[in-house]
C-alpha cells in the first residue's frame, strides 16, 4: 500500500491536470461567438423565466414558509439522527433504521481533510 502522503500528492497532481483541461475549454468556448450568441440568449430566457417563476411563488407565499420551516426541521433532525447514531456507535450497538417499505439503511461514514 502506498504513503498516505504519496496518495495525497497523486490526487493534487490529477486536480491540477484537471484544471488545465477544464481552462482550455473554457478557452476555446470563448473564442466561439456562437456559443456567446446562445450563452447571450440563455441569460434572457432565464431572465424572462425568473419573472415567471417570480410571479408564481407570490401565489404560493404561504406553501413556501411552510417549506422554509420544513427544511429547518429536516436539517435539526439530521443532526439528531446523526449524534443518535453516533452515540450508539460509540456504545458498540448495531446502528441501522428502516423505512416504510422495509428498507434498511446503515450509516456510512466518510474522513475528508481541510487545510490545518
Amino acid at each position: 500500500m502506498q504513503d498516505l502522503q504519496q496518495i495525497f500528492n497523486h490526487i493534487q497532481e490529477i486536480k491540477k491536470k484537471q484544471k488545465d483541461i477544464k481552462a482550455a475549454y473554457r478557452d476555446a468556448l470563448a473564442a466561439s461567438s456562437e456559443y456567446k450568441n446562445l450563452v447571450d440568449k440563455s441569460k434572457e430566457l432565464r431572465a424572462r423565466k425568473k419573472e415567471i417563476e417570480m410571479s408564481v411563488k407570490s401565489d404560493f407565499s404561504g406553501e413556501f414558509q411552510k417549506l422554509d420551516d420544513y427544511k429547518v426541521d429536516l436539517e435539526s433532525d439530521m443532526t439528531m439522527l446523526s449524534d443518535a447514531a453516533m452515540t450508539k456507535l460509540m456504545k458498540g450497538e448495531t446502528v441501522e433504521v428502516t423505512d416504510e417499505y422495509n428498507n434498511n439503511y446503515e450509516p456510512v461514514f466518510s474522513v475528508k481533510f481541510k487545510k490545518a
